[in-house]
């Protein structure tokens, strides 16, 4: 083996070795179809009925992230006991940019504008609209279902739907949000689909 080779050779090895160093191994976690998983360490449960992907980064500390094709495509966040004086989301900046919490006299029917003053502080949105509402039961108890619209921060047009419900003052809500061309369409099923596994412990 000449001298140059052996540089080469150790040059992608080094290379190699930095590299993985750099990258975190598992970025994200993986959601198995047919296998039951525990929401943010809560008692909400959730079986999946196709694959999924969990997003490393976690909005709050009783919330994560799903998606399919990738973060900003096809996402359905879960909330999993929100207590009462807590907010949706990590708040970053209580003096700056406090966000909405969730009070102890907090209706079904205000569900929507929680999700939707969170959307427009936290993410900054101001374009944002509930399109329509309904009861519908979710985890065995009586519920709400809500759809929405918004545009993002890159001005992408988005679309939503939420399912929740309110048991022993905490809040349990899944949401969807996708692209309003293409992905929503096309993932909605999914997510509904997805929803109906979920169970408290």
């Amino acid at each position: 083996m000449t001298m140059s080779v052996r540089r080469l050779r150790r040059s992608a090895l080094l290379f190699a070795a930095v590299t993985m160093i750099a990258t975190p191994v598992a970025a994200n976690g993986y959601r198995e179809k047919g296998k039951q998983v525990v929401i943010a360490g809560s008692t909400l449960r959730v079986t999946p009925p196709r694959d999924w992907n969990l997003l490393s980064i976690r909005p709050g500390k009783k919330a994560e992230t799903w998606t399919l094709d990738g973060e900003q495509l096809n996402d359905v966040t879960w909330y999993a006991g929100i207590a009462a004086d807590e907010p949706l989301v990590r708040e970053i900046s209580r003096k700056q940019k406090p966000l909405p919490k969730l009070k102890q006299s907090t209706l079904l029917v205000e569900i929507p504008e929680l999700l939707e003053t969170t959307y427009r502080t936290e993410r900054q949105i101001g374009d944002f609209q509930v399109t329509g509402s309904a009861p519908d039961p979710f985890l065995g108890q009586p519920g709400i279902r809500f759809s929405y619209s918004y545009v993002d921060s890159d001005h992408l047009p988005r679309r939503g739907e939420a399912r929740a419900t309110l048991i022993g003052g905490k809040l349990y809500m899944a949401t969807f949000d996708a692209p309003r061309t293409h992905f929503f369409d096309r993932s909605l099923s999914d997510f509904r689909a997805l929803t109906d596994t979920a169970t408290l412990s």
